[in-house]
Formats: C-alpha cells, sequence, structure tokens
C-alpha cells in the first residue's frame, strides 16, 4: 500500500509540474509572440495535392535559384529522399547561393549531427526551430513550429501540409498514397512567406535579416486575392469560427485530425442549425494513437444535427483545407484541432478567387469519391477498450 501511494504521489507530482509548467509557460510566451494577418495580396498560385508532382516541381524551383533559398519544413526524415533534399541544398550553397534551413526540433529530430556538420561545411545555415528551454521545459517540448514555407530569391514560394520525407512521394511503407495540399505561389504575397521565415529565423538564431533588401524584390501582382495569417496558439481559433458564422450554404473542412475546441465545436452546430451544409473529410487510418478516440465525441453529435462526415479510404488524408461557400478556401499548415488552435506556430492562406475555389472544390470532389460516410451506428456500438480510449483521448487531447 505504501509503494502504490508513493507511486500515486510522484505522478501526482508530475502532472502538477507539467500543468504549472505549461500554463505559466504559454502565457509567458504569449505576451512575445506575434500573430499576423496581412492586408489582401494579389498572386498567382498552384495547388499541390501529390506530393510527387509537387516535389518535382518545388526541386527545379530550387536548382533554378541565383541569390537565396530559404526552407522551413516541420519535419525533414533521414532517408535517401531527404538526403537527396539536403545534398541539393549543398550543392546550391556551394554554388554560392545564400541557403537557409530551418527546421523543427522535435518534428526533424531524425537528422543527424553528422549531416548537420555537412551542411554548414558546404555552407548551409542551419538550425532547429523552437529547442527546449528552462525554466519551462515540458511546454518548450509542446511548442512546435508546424510551419512549412519555402521562399526561393524572394519571388517564388511554397506553403502547406508536405514536409520531407519518402512517405510523401508515396515510397513509404504504411498510409499510401499520401494526400495532401500545398500551394505554390508567385506575386505579392511571397513578400509575406519571406517576412515569415525571416521573423522565424530570428527568432531561433538572433540573426536579422528582415531589412535585408535583397530578400524582398519588387514583385508583379497576380490575379488572385488572398490573405496570409500567422498564429502563434492564438487567434487561429477567433479566424475559424469568423469564417464559419460566415457561410450561407456549405462548409467543407478536410483535416487528419478533427479535435476542435468548445468554440469551434459550437460554431459548427450553430451552422447546421442555420440550415448551413456542413461535411468533414478525415482520414480512415491514423497516423497517431487515440486522434481518432478524440474524435468521435463530436462526431456522434455532429452527426446527429445532420452534419456528413467521411472518411478517405485510399491512402492517407493529411489535408489542412476548408471551403466556406465558393467565396472562402483556407489552406495552410493547421490542422482541425486544439494543438494548432493554441499550442503550434501555423500559417494559413485565405483565398477569395472564384477560380481558385472552383480547383479546390474539385479536389475536394476527388477527396469525396475517395471517402465513405460515417454513421452514427457506426459509433453506438461501446465496449470497455474503446470507452477507455475516448476517456484517454479526451485528457490528453490538447497535446495530439
Amino acid at each position: 500500500m505504501k509503494i502504490i501511494t508513493t507511486i500515486a504521489s510522484i505522478f501526482l507530482l508530475i502532472f502538477t509540474w507539467c500543468w504549472v509548467d505549461l500554463k505559466i509557460g504559454h502565457k509567458r510566451y504569449m505576451k512575445q509572440a506575434t500573430n499576423i494577418k496581412y492586408p489582401p495580396r494579389n498572386s498567382d498560385m498552384t495547388i499541390f495535392t501529390s506530393g510527387k508532382i509537387l516535389f518535382d516541381d518545388f526541386m527545379k524551383e530550387v536548382k533554378r535559384a541565383q541569390h537565396s533559398i530559404h526552407i522551413l519544413f516541420y519535419i525533414v526524415k533521414n532517408d535517401k529522399f531527404s538526403k537527396d533534399f539536403l545534398k541539393l541544398l549543398q550543392s546550391k550553397a556551394e554554388e554560392g547561393v545564400e541557403v537557409r534551413l530551418l527546421v523543427d526540433w522535435v518534428g526533424s529530430k531524425k537528422i543527424s549531427r553528422k549531416t548537420i556538420q555537412e551542411l554548414t561545411k558546404s555552407g548551409v545555415h542551419f538550425s532547429f526551430s523552437f529547442k527546449p528551454k528552462l525554466p519551462f521545459l515540458f511546454y518548450t517540448i509542446q511548442k512546435r513550429n508546424h510551419r512549412k514555407i519555402t521562399v526561393i530569391d524572394g519571388k517564388i514560394g511554397y506553403l502547406g501540409g508536405f514536409n520531407i520525407g519518402k512517405e510523401y512521394i508515396n515510397q513509404g511503407e504504411k498510409l499510401n498514397p499520401w494526400r495532401d495540399y500545398h500551394l505554390k505561389m508567385t506575386g505579392e504575397g511571397v513578400r509575406d512567406l519571406q517576412e515569415v521565415f525571416l521573423s522565424d529565423w530570428f527568432y531561433d538564431t538572433n540573426e536579422d535579416h528582415r531589412g535585408t533588401p535583397a530578400y524582398f524584390p519588387t514583385l508583379t501582382p497576380g490575379s488572385q486575392v488572398h490573405q496570409v495569417f500567422v498564429t502563434n496558439g492564438s487567434d487561429l481559433e477567433q479566424s475559424l469560427a469568423h469564417m464559419i458564422q460566415q457561410a450561407n450554404n456549405k462548409i467543407i473542412i478536410g483535416t487528419p485530425y478533427f479535435i476542435p475546441s468548445e468554440t469551434l465545436f459550437q460554431e459548427l452546430r450553430e451552422a447546421l442549425a442555420r440550415n448551413v451544409s456542413v461535411t468533414v473529410i478525415v482520414p480512415e487510418k491514423s497516423d497517431h494513437a487515440l486522434v481518432k478516440e478524440a474524435s468521435f465525441p463530436y462526431f456522434r453529435v455532429l452527426l446527429k444535427d445532420g452534419a456528413e462526415i467521411m472518411q478517405f479510404q485510399r491512402g492517407f488524408y493529411h489535408s489542412k483545407v476548408i471551403l466556406i461557400d465558393d467565396t472562402i478556401c483556407d489552406i495552410g499548415t493547421a490542422n482541425f484541432d486544439k494543438r494548432s488552435l493554441f499550442l503550434n506556430s501555423e500559417i494559413n492562406c485565405l483565398v477569395f478567387d472564384r477560380t481558385f475555389i472552383a480547383d479546390a472544390e474539385k479536389e475536394l470532389a476527388v477527396d469525396l469519391a475517395e471517402s465513405k460516410p460515417l454513421s452514427s451506428d457506426a459509433l453506438s456500438s461501446m465496449n470497455v477498450v474503446r470507452s477507455a480510449k475516448e476517456s484517454l483521448a479526451s485528457v490528453l487531447s490538447p497535446f495530439l
């Protein structure tokens, strides 16, 4: 009995420490964090939903770079595709192109010390983003830079959901093919992507290049109106709630993880109450433990209210896309979950151009054709294991 009491006391102490660390750490960070919604811009954009097609284009543009390559990814793996990517950056640095590579400390933990030494030796400027720090160790481990940004010569930009690894080009052992949404951008909005990258670089390295004119060339406006918005653990909830409130006819949400805040959950219910069609697309197979179970309580209520929950069947669905009527399309790095809402650093792009939105809707139609509806009956059969998983998932939902 004494041993059990001691173990319970230790667990309680650890839990209390983590909770205090998280709350105070988040409060301290938010005092200095900035959430930016840039003015509407005019750019030309292309949607990529295939990693192979995206990275064929991506690598070609990197090879053509003449002055600077700035890249931020959440995940860079240690497989052949990742090594080929890093070797390309090394060769560009050796040509005299300024290359900066920023990767998340947790997401890219497989990059070895030897690889980093080889990168820096060739002239690549490398840094991990959001390294854990004292005194708020638990918070800084949880707080991740989930953004994926590339800016080439200050003129070509990319952002979206794809990372660097063989599974993203459909060469993984599991979860193939990989379905995601990524944008290529030319025009005024590239300046915003450059500013976000350089701000993140400054935060992690204390090197400030935000005022360097060479990184901000004159850009020719494109034809598609859009707005880049950047969040760091706040404001995303408010932005998404505002979008949902604007819906008159339909809302389509594509996300790998559906764990909304109470505010967003109620906004979706209110949309259904005013006869707005709500469709949520999620993967049938999950890539992380408990994320499916965390979504089930929300799905039960939404299905009862009249929503359609679709489970993507052909591979893994990693998209981060929201369509509001035929007027707004949101594509970026933020998942529809509490981690993206309240912890991670994210970047999204709101697009208002009707032609672009029509293209996005065609891609979503493909997603829906590859999906099967989830029924209330499928969620009604409870057993001890499922009940336990859902209870645990509910407790851990802010970190899933």
